[in-house]
Parts: C-alpha cells; structure tokens; sequence
C-alpha cells in the first residue's frame, strides 16, 4: 500500500471532521473493497478513517412497521437477526447469500451501499422494499440513493448511519450467482407492500434498476404466472466474462419469476 494516516474515531462527528480537513480521505466500513484497492495500489488516500470504532453506527431494531439497519452492522448479523427473520426474510436470506462466512462477518450493509457495486445484492433489497437512507446530514430514498457504476447521491462529506426497511407484505430474492465470487450475475428482488409491487434488478445493468414491466403485470396478478414469457430487452445491460448482455437480459426473467413465485 501506499502510505496513509489511519484514524478510528469513536463518533460520527469526529469521523466527519476527520474527513472535511484530510486531502483525499476515504471511509472505510469493513473494507471488504477499499481494502484490495489499496494493496494493488489502485488508490492512494491521504487519510483513512476507519468507522469501526464509532459508537451507535451498528445493530438491528424495529421501528413501527419498518425494521432498522445501522449502518456498520455486518452481513451475518443481518442474516442471523431473528427481528429481520421474523420481519422481512427475504432480507435475512439474501445477506446469507453474500460472499463467504468471512466476508459475512467482515462485511457491512454501509459499505455495500456505499460502494454501490453493479453486482451487489443489497442495492436491489434497498430499491425492491422502498428504504430509506439516513446520513449525517438528511434522508434519501433508495430510488435517488443509487446513481450509477459505483456512484451514489451521498456528498462529500457525507457519512451513511442507517437504512430503514419498510416491513412488505410478501418478498422474496433470488440470484443467479458467480460460482467464485458469489456476486449476482443477476439478482432479481420482488416485493409487494406499503409502496406497492417492486421489482428491483442488479447485477444486469451499471447499477440497480427497477423493471417496471414486472411491476406492472405482478400488480395485476401476483404469482410467476404473470411473468412467465415476460422479456427484458438486452440493451445497456452489461457484458463481460461471466455473461453477455443477452444472457443477462433472459436471466432478468428467470430470476424475477423464481423470486415471484418465491414471494407469493
């Protein structure tokens, strides 16, 4: 690695100043990215200001009729909670789909968001059940949260503390997986609740989308049978080694039935 100061400040407060005076600082959460940038020197931070010391930024509670997610809290956790479990499983069941246990433990909610990973699986959690994020400064709906290719709306400075999921009356997530990473070649999240019937997509396209085609015709009826021969078209999806945009548009409706009929 290149050289870097490390801080571990123990508020939100102290993170934020920390990386309002540093030249190029950067965040890290459980550094399950960062920390590979770094070792292939593919970043050279000024200062890096590690969150895992700062009180109150993990844990689970219920709210009213959503659950919330601090933001330091760790994919296991999520996928062990027995509030999440009880209220959004599909939620529960997708965080144990991420990774390897090592990653699961190491690995955090704030941090997936933040780096907003294409083949991420918590972005589509986040769009499909209508989220809110909270930061140290204000609120964002998921549907603004998420911008581009490892691009968000957060601003310089800006620091994630929380994630709130509405609780949905039915959801289910399903993925079809990269045998080495685990990463969603495609991922399809369908969840029918206070915001109506959303299907959210990664792994597909640049960042998470939602597929307003599947909305539609799950609101009508909501069973795989309603999407059964539905086709998302293949333009702006991505290609690569693992799927050619083709692929990943005919995976789009394999995983949106599978996770329909899941749900339902």
């Amino acid at each position: 690695m290149y050289n870097f100061e490390y801080h571990k400040p123990a508020s939100v407060a102290d993170a934020a100043a920390l990386l309002a005076k540093a030249d190029d600082g950067k965040l890290m959460a459980g550094g399950m990215t960062l920390l590979p940038t770094l070792k292939q020197r593919l970043a050279q931070p000024s200062d890096l200001i590690d969150l895992g010391g700062v009180a109150g930024l993990a844990g689970i509670r219920r709210d009213g009729n959503a659950v919330v997610i601090g933001a330091m809290t760790t994919h296991g956790a999520v996928a062990a909670s027995a509030e999440v479990k009880q209220a959004i499983p599909a939620l529960a069941a997708l965080a144990g789909m991420i990774g390897d246990p090592q990653v699961r433990n190491r690995g955090t909610i704030g941090g997936s968001i933040c780096n907003n990973d294409p083949a991420a699986d918590y972005p589509g959690a986040l769009v499909a059940l209508g989220a809110t994020v909270t930061t140290n400064k204000r609120t964002i709906a998921a549907d603004d949260f998420f911008t581009g290719m490892f691009e968000t709306a957060l601003d310089e400075g800006e620091i994630v503390q929380s994630v709130s999921f509405p609780v949905p009356e039915k959801a289910a997530y399903e993925k079809f997986r990269n045998p080495a990473s685990r990463y969603a070649i495609v991922g399809a999240f369908v969840a029918k609740g206070p915001a109506g019937v959303r299907v959210a997509i990664t792994g597909a396209g640049p960042t998470v989308f939602r597929w307003k085609a599947a909305e539609t015709a799950l609101a009508g009826n909501f069973s795989a049978a309603a999407v059964e021969g539905l086709k998302h078209p293949a333009d702006g999806l991505n290609g690569d080694i693992h799927a050619s945009p083709e692929y990943r548009a005919h995976l789009v409706g394999v995983m949106t039935k599978r996770a329909a009929a899941a749900a339902a």
